[in-house]
């Protein structure tokens, strides 16, 4: 496994990343319906030796609230965030988990790295034990996710309109967490929304979501959409969330502030079947030199299956520099990408071998933005 460079080697910056090989917990708060206990541990008895035998999957416990029954703790743990993540946002896991859904009435999931672990002075290091995490990561209290679905073929345009001109919702969410920046792009017939929040992620998206300028214009986009859906069903608003995710796994920031000339761009990258993990990879580790340097200011790895997007701030026109921007800024890393890039899917006759090829694949991949609104941080 390839480990990316140790998260505190951008000076003054911020950096987080998913390929760091650290082992994961995962907490699953659930509250159970009244008198749906034994409902509930049935279906749990069922799905638990499925999930041990997906790939990545170490250990899990259920836990039951000592003074309120019907508050339930399931404990998982990963031997890093890559399977957790691939298997999370699945088929395989919304046909895992579907018999609990009549069970509980709320959820909510906490996932950590562990960075240190205590055992009893007898206690022996496991053989061939998993890694812990080496250093903590730089943050700045900024969750970052994405959500990407495709619509008809044809209906691009009047999709681009309907994103572009929507009255944003209000921004606080509670006294903890809060909307930072909202950021929609399209390439071809597929949607990209990023969104950055102070707080709690899973307290912003209910919030946004119960918005009425939100609602409005999720189901005015909703005859345009490939995949049905009905965001007042909660089954089915599950399912396309678990299907739309498109996680962060890797954000990098030099520390450099943002001047006026700042561009915000975002770039669609489709690998090759069952390449998507190592492009994003190969990306994840060119940043932490991009924006040591040059006019990369921050930079966003969002990945799941073979879909790969890259959110970039850049200081001037992201044109001006190609390789730095797509995080390809020297041979190897071109060549590398090169082969795991699926070149055909971008309208591109061949990998990105020269300067020219990878300017090129710039104005290939770079998605169109319909809009970027920030709110304030404080």
């Amino acid at each position: 496994m390839t480990v990316s460079p140790d998260p505190q080697t951008v000076p003054g910056g911020v950096s987080s990343t998913a390929f760091d090989g650290s082992r994961v917990r995962v907490l699953l708060m659930l509250d159970v319906h009244d008198g749906a206990q034994q409902q509930f541990l049935d279906a749990y008895e069922r799905m638990r030796h499925r999930v041990a035998a997906v790939p990545g999957h170490l250990s899990d416990q259920l836990c039951q609230s000592l003074e309120n029954p019907t508050q339930w703790l399931l404990t998982s743990e990963w031997e890093s965030a890559p399977p957790f993540l691939a298997w999370v946002n699945s088929e395989q896991h919304l046909d895992m988990v579907e018999p609990l859904a009549d069970c509980v009435r709320d959820t909510r999931s906490l996932r950590y790295t562990v960075l240190r672990e205590t055992t009893g002075t007898d206690a022996a290091p496991a053989p061939g034990s998993v890694a812990l995490q080496s250093a903590p990561r730089t943050g700045d209290n900024v969750v970052r996710h994405a959500l990407t679905f495709t619509v008809t073929p044809g209906s691009e345009s009047k999709v681009a309109e309907i994103l572009s001109g929507y009255a944003s919702p209000q921004p606080v969410v509670n006294d903890t967490t809060r909307l930072l920046r909202t950021s929609l792009f399209l390439h071809g017939n597929r949607v990209v929304r990023a969104v950055e929040v102070r707080g709690d992620l899973q307290d912003a998206l209910r919030h946004v979501s119960r918005q009425p300028e939100v609602r409005a214009v999720e189901q005015a986009i909703d005859p345009y959409l490939e995949q049905e859906r009905d965001l007042t069903d909660p089954k089915s608003a599950r399912v396309f969330f678990t299907r739309a995710a498109l996680p962060a796994v890797h954000h990098t920031a030099s520390g450099r502030p943002e001047g006026s000339a700042a561009t915000r761009c975002a770039l669609f990258l489709p690998a090759l079947p069952g390449r998507g993990e190592e492009l994003a990879r190969l990306l994840a580790r060119q940043d932490e030199t991009v924006t040591a340097h040059g006019p990369v200011l921050a930079a966003t790895v969002f990945h799941r299956d073979d879909i790969v997007v890259r959110l970039v701030d850049v200081d001037g026109d992201p044109e001006d520099a190609p390789g730095p921007v797509l995080a390809l800024a020297d041979a190897p890393s071109a060549a590398e990408a090169g082969r795991l890039l699926d070149a055909a899917a971008l309208g591109l006759d061949g990998p990105p071998t020269d300067e020219r090829a990878v300017r090129r694949l710039l104005a290939h991949a770079r998605m169109q933005p319909l809009t970027d609104r920030h709110a304030a941080a404080s």
